[in-house]
């Protein structure tokens, strides 16, 4: 059980470095292009940061632990929404671009209607669903490499034309090195998370939708903050709405394409399977909070914040009490 935990820490650490260096990379690569924050954040440094729940939520498919990898998902989207952005906002509300924030939003409801539709029907998510989420990822990247070509040099109102340091051989390597830790960190946290998790125990789904999805949602947590520290709260935002968007159509797409599954039952709630009572309603209740404000009043409220950190505080309470 020590050796578990030591080395489920060690993945935890290897997947905050890795995420970190491949971020760096990511990010001095596309400011070489000179694209705006925003973007960037919902793109190349969502793309980044989501890796860890990719790597995760793949090699668990493939082990045939389904459960960690349909938990993964869900519970960092809501990890990120209800815990990352709260704080964020909390701490230091602001304006924000609906127009930027219009496509990666869209694409994402879209996304959790067919998950929440296949879920709520034949509860099996085949091959083809993972299919069709992988392609909804392919339509977003297309949109808004498009919407990149017509705002690339163009700097976002309030931001500064961004600037890239060292060289871009460095850059690769982040990403190179960043990549390898990535994938180190992932199996550790894999392996150990199942044996912690039949110890204490606790259902695998359990332990996937709040330590797991929070270990796989720190390097949000680091770009959030970092972002906040500097004055950049747009590329936080960013990176916390694509990388929600890329837990549904990428990493869940990816993982049920290479091991289709079904959708875990470890616990009822009203009678029904809790996936279907609890986690999928509160993922997307967390997703209106965050957005719905941005959208319509083009602006983040410190309110808004405190709501979304009790409602994850309730619901791990809730998880942990099932």
């Amino acid at each position: 059980m020590t050796t578990a935990v030591i080395l489920f820490a060690i993945g935890l650490l290897c997947l905050i470095k890795g995420g970190d260096w491949f971020v760096d990379g990511a990010v001095n690569i596309a400011h070489r292009f000179a694209v705006p924050e925003l973007l960037v954040g919902a793109t190349v440094v969502s793309i980044g940061t989501t890796l860890p729940e990719v790597m995760v939520s793949t090699t668990s498919a493939l082990g045939g632990h389904g459960e960690i990898a349909y938990g993964n998902a869900i519970g960092s989207v809501i990890c990120n929404a209800a815990l990352i952005a709260a704080v964020t906002i909390a701490v230091r509300p602001g304006k924000v671009d609906p127009k930027t924030l219009k496509t990666p939003v869209i694409f994402f409801f879209s996304a959790a209607a067919v998950y929440a539709a296949v879920a709520y029907t034949t509860g099996y998510f085949s091959r083809w669903v993972g299919g069709l989420l992988l392609g909804i990822f392919a339509a977003y990247m297309l949109v808004t490499i498009r919407q990149i070509k017509h705002t690339a040099s163009v700097p976002a109102k309030g931001e500064d034309a961004p600037e890239a340091g060292g060289s871009l051989l460095k850059d690769l390597g982040l990403l190179a090195a960043g990549a390898v830790l990535i994938a180190v960190g992932a199996k550790l946290l894999v392996d150990n998370g199942i044996l912690i998790a039949r110890e204490l125990g606790v259902p695998e789904s359990v332990i996937a939708l709040t330590f797991i999805a929070l270990g796989t949602s720190l390097p949000e947590l680091v770009t959030a903050v970092t972002s906040l520290v500097k004055g950049h709260g747009s590329l936080s935002l960013g990176n916390v709405v694509g990388a929600n968007l890329f837990n549904l159509v990428l990493v869940c797409g990816a993982s049920i394409a290479l091991a289709p599954f079904h959708i875990p039952q470890s616990a009822v709630l009203f009678g029904r399977n809790a996936a279907l009572v609890l986690e999928l309603p509160v993922m997307l209740l967390v997703m209106l909070l965050l957005t719905v404000p941005a959208l319509k009043k083009g602006r983040l409220y410190r309110g808004q914040g405190v709501l979304m950190l009790l409602a994850y505080g309730a619901f791990c309470a809730v998880q942990f009490t099932l």
